[in-house]
């Protein structure tokens, strides 16, 4: 076990350095600056904030300058928010983001596993159908038209839940039911299948045989097994939900890392763009090493390489 994460963790470096190398570069590549678009300032002024920000320097020589940086977990000062690290924006805003993103996997896993269930238990039943007609809008409808509906619906019309911020209690649910719709649905959907799957194998019909209750036989014994594609969807789903909740955030008003994450590839703030995409990927790396460990604990017959 020791030796599968210290490999996964090399491995995961790795593919930070491939990400953040890759991102340096597509970032440059494309035309314009930070500072061009600032028609207040002279050209001789976007010059000098050019060679403060070390902007000036040779596209490579700027590459291992940020790199050396980076080894000492220095992210570099904000182009457009100017006189504030990357590092002091992040650690302000990004407690909001994941708080948000957060509760909506918890939201969805609580409960896309039990539509799941109750889906394969009614198998063909009108309850059934009524469950995968959900899960299928759900995985239809983006988090961005249901983030509008709510804030139409519940926000401006019936005028019954907070808009703006997050400053109650109240003002977490449109967001967080925007963002939980989607991983909700496929969650039920990946359940009712994976379940059937497993209910179909034959121990499952030993355990039958031997007049073992059905309720038994779908939550102690299929569940254990059935739920192993969930867990493995879990990595790539709080990723998702980070990523999602930065259109939610915009939409909602939320005082998360969304609003810095638009606004920096809008303004180009280069710094900016680098330390999001870099922490976005190490929450990917991380979350993939955590659900492959889960899964030596929940299921032992699996083997790490």
């Amino acid at each position: 076990m020791a030796k599968y994460i210290i490999k996964r963790v090399a491995m995961g470096i790795f593919s930070i350095f491939i990400v953040a190398t890759v991102t340096f570069f597509v970032m440059n590549l494309v035309p314009g600056g930070p500072f061009v678009a600032e028609k207040s300032i002279s050209a001789a002024a976007q010059q000098a904030l050019a060679e403060k920000y070390g902007l000036d320097k040779p596209l490579g020589v700027q590459y291992v300058n940020y790199m050396e940086s980076l080894l000492h977990g220095d992210l570099g000062l904000s182009l457009r928010q100017r006189g504030r690290t990357v590092n002091q924006i992040i650690a302000s805003k990004l407690p909001v983001s994941c708080r948000l993103a957060g509760i909506a996997v918890v939201v969805a896993l609580c409960v896309g596993i039990p539509l799941g269930c109750i889906s394969a238990y009614n198998r063909g039943k009108w309850l059934d159908n009524v469950i995968i007609v959900f899960a299928t809008c759900g995985i239809a409808i983006p988090s961005f038209i249901s983030s509008v509906l709510l804030l139409y619906q519940f926000g401006m019309n019936m005028k019954v839940l907070p808009t703006v911020g997050l400053n109650s209690a109240a003002a977490y649910i449109m967001p967080v039911t925007a963002l939980a719709i989607y991983p909700s649905a496929y969650i039920t959907r990946l359940m009712r299948s994976s379940l059937l799957d497993v209910m179909g194998q034959d121990y499952m019909r030993t355990a039958r045989a031997k007049g073992v209750s059905q309720f038994m036989i779908l939550f102690k014994h299929a569940l254990r097994n059935a739920i192993l594609p969930v867990i493995t969807y879990v990595g790539p789903m709080l990723a998702s939900l980070m990523t999602g909740s930065f259109v939610v955030e915009k939409i909602f008003s939320v005082p998360g890392l969304g609003r810095d994450f638009v606004s920096a590839i809008t303004n180009r703030d280069y710094t900016m763009i680098m330390g999001t995409t870099i922490l976005l990927s190490s929450m990917v790396i991380i979350a993939n090493v955590i659900v492959d460990i889960l899964y030596k604990i929940i299921d032992p017959r699996i083997k790490l390489q």
